[in-house]
């Protein structure tokens, strides 16, 4: 990108981020999953498959949209570090929008130029460090999240476990809304939610739950 062209900033949106679910699998449970806890009332769904191919997580994203936009419109849907599968989503007419974006992905910049100012762009961060250099491109940005809570055997991050302390203190660091996610459990939602968190981001505690809606309707009553 020369200095000539203008990357666009984000556009104001109203995000419900008090549950945030991040799938895991890529199969017909996953798509169920991600719809039912949509229908609880999850505002957020990030479609992570770090094992599919391209053409499969495309596959899965537009199949898993179309799922939880039948179930609830008002639910929002995010892919995983690849923001060319969700301009190609996107493109395709899928209700897709945006991406979460991890520190090695394609910079912000880039992403916010690719999938313009409408996108939703969340950022991984977990340090005073990634959440300032986040707050420095805050108007290309939505939100942040902040991991891990807790040590989980979901992603090993090599950062160390934040704790409700450790959460406050990245709060306080960012005027962008932060999600905390890692090993969280719904009732770790009051003290998160005391200390200004946005939303919690959930990944066992709903794709292996028995009644992924309940799970959904409960995490979002805490923080109401």
């Amino acid at each position: 990108m020369t200095a000539t062209q203008r990357v666009p900033t984000a556009a104001p949106k109203v995000l419900d981020l008090r549950c945030y679910l991040v799938t895991s699998g890529t199969g017909r449970r996953t798509v169920e999953a991600a719809a039912a806890a949509a229908a609880g009332g999850a505002g957020m769904i990030q479609v992570r498959a770090k094992d599919a191919s391209t053409a499969e997580l495309l596959e899965l994203t537009c199949t898993l949209a179309a799922a939880v936009h039948e179930a609830r419109p008002a639910t929002r849907v995010v892919v995983d570090d690849r923001a060319d599968v969700a301009f190609a989503a996107r493109r395709r007419g899928a209700e897709v929008h945006g991406v979460h974006l991890g520190q090695d992905d394609l910079p912000v910049a880039e992403a916010r130029a690719l999938l313009g100012p409408e996108a939703i762009i969340g950022l991984t961060t977990g340090t005073l460090a990634t959440v300032r250099g986040a707050e420095e491109i805050h108007h290309l940005l939505d939100y942040v999240g902040a991991g891990p809570f807790r040590p989980t055997p979901t992603k090993d991050s090599g950062r160390e476990p934040l704790g409700v302390d450790g959460c406050a203190a990245l709060v306080a660091a960012t005027r962008l809304p932060v999600v905390a996610i890692g090993g969280i459990t719904p009732a770790d939602v009051p003290a998160l939610a005391g200390i200004g968190i946005a939303g919690v981001a959930l990944v066992r505690a709903i794709m292996d739950a028995e009644d992924p809606a309940g799970i959904a309707r409960d995490v979002v009553a805490a923080q109401s």
